[in-house]
């Protein structure tokens, strides 16, 4: 295999056969006698796909579409039916809770069979014990069984090891969604290191972290590839599958040209927004933004159907598509009832934009019905209106403070200087 390349996965399929009863199951394994009863079952069907060394590949999909089996298939613990795999380099995986840990062994003894696996000797295990019991951070539960552990224990201890084996390839299943909000971004600035000079593939269903994390991604559905590209596209397209109705059309036709052209939507389509304006204090265009200014957003729609229960919200995500904040009518006007069939409306929001780093930005808009819990969306637009915001040089992270304080008191000490 080429060496631009990390993993080759050329006509991939797997195919399970269900038996209608274990005596089934017996005669055909026994003597392959085709009168055994069983439905065959595809969860992959032919995946094709390649990832390149140093790129970090996210999976998204309902549960049940492929994504474990196919990690599984990459890692080498599963066979396809048909197809190839092709990995250049060490893998490191963590798959489906505790896989790869003997329950009656202690963590300690985990530790050193799992490492001895990924290909350590004894004294690299050695070496590498003290690091990973600080980044565990188990504490005397190491030299317990691992079957006594929590699952956020299992995770620990599993991820603690990986992050040590000096592997090429990394494989994330989900592992990451048992563990507590402390370790999840510890381990979440573990894999941003790990980019910078390995291969990730990362299979979650929160869409924020593959944005974030991923520079392409797969969307699997029902074992087949629905659509594949650059993560922020690929997520896009998938929070729209939940919302069968799915597209509503050519926004931009006859619409304000606030709405931008080619911007992913869907819906029911039984209301539509038909404009979205980003404006100051005087009700003039804004694209450019200064820290923490007063702006107006409003949003057109109209209703093809009487919609009870209307909500038009907004919500402002950076350059990469991570969600930074938003806002709707349901909280702001819950005693809003209907929107009459043909009727047109006008929602503003009026807000002091929070002080934003300097960069690039989009607001994405969408009218539904229904409730906060349970809605229905009519029309969803992402990236409608793009802005810019200019901000403070010294501001650091993805937002600033409004008017912090800071102060030094004198506790008695000498050691503080005036």
């Amino acid at each position: 295999m080429s060496s631009d390349i990390a993993i080759r996965v050329d006509g991939v399929a797997k195919r399970y056969r269900i038996f209608a009863r274990p005596f089934d199951r017996l005669l055909f394994q026994m003597f392959g006698l085709r009168e055994a009863r069983c439905e065959p079952f595809d969860a992959l069907h032919e995946l094709s796909f390649a990832v390149r060394p140093g790129e970090t590949l996210g999976l998204i999909g309902r549960n049940g579409a492929g994504k474990s089996t196919l990690l599984q298939i990459i890692c080498g613990t599963l066979t396809p039916s048909t197809g190839n795999v092709a990995v250049n380099g060490r893998v490191a995986a963590l798959l489906e809770l505790g896989a790869g840990f003997n329950p009656e062994f202690t963590g300690r003894e985990n530790v050193y069979m799992n490492a001895a696996i990924y290909g350590l000797d004894r004294a690299e295990i050695d070496r590498a014990l003290p690091s990973i019991l600080e980044f565990a951070e188990i504490g005397d539960f190491i030299d317990r069984p691992v079957k006594t552990y929590s699952s956020g224990m299992f995770v620990r201890l599993a991820f603690a090891v990986i992050a040590h084996v000096r592997a090429d390839i990394l494989i994330i299943d989900e592992a990451l969604a048992v563990g507590d909000v402390y370790f999840t971004q510890k381990c979440m600035r573990f894999l941003k290191r790990f980019k910078e000079s390995g291969t990730l593939v990362f299979v979650s269903h929160d869409v924020n972290s593959v944005i974030n994390l991923c520079d392409r991604a797969i969307w699997l559905d029902r074992g087949r590839i629905a659509r594949q590209g650059p993560a922020k596209e690929v997520c896009e397209a998938y929070l729209g599958s939940f919302y069968p109705d799915g597209d509503v059309g050519d926004n931009a036709a006859g619409a304000n040209v606030a709405v931008r052209r080619g911007s992913e939507e869907f819906g029911t389509g039984c209301a539509r927004i038909e404009s979205v304006e980003l404006l100051d204090d005087a009700d003039r265009p804004l694209s450019l933004l200064l820290a923490a200014q007063r702006v107006q957003l409003r949003i057109r729609c109209r209703a093809s159907t009487d919609i009870e229960a209307p909500i038009v919200g907004f919500f402002v995500k950076d350059r990469l598509g991570q969600y930074l904040f938003g806002q709707n009518s349901l909280k702001l006007l819950p005693t809003w009832q209907c929107i009459a069939a043909g009727a047109g409306v006008e929602v503003a929001f009026a807000f002091r934009m929070p002080q934003l780093a300097s960069g690039e930005y989009s607001i994405g808009v969408a009218i539904g019905a229904g409730s906060q819990e349970k809605h229905v969306q009519h029309h969803w637009i992402h990236d409608a209106l793009h802005f810019r915001s200019q901000a403070d040089p010294a501001l650091t992270g993805l937002m600033a403070l409004d008017d912090p304080e800071c102060r030094v008191q004198d506790t008695g000490s000498n050691d503080v200087c005036a």
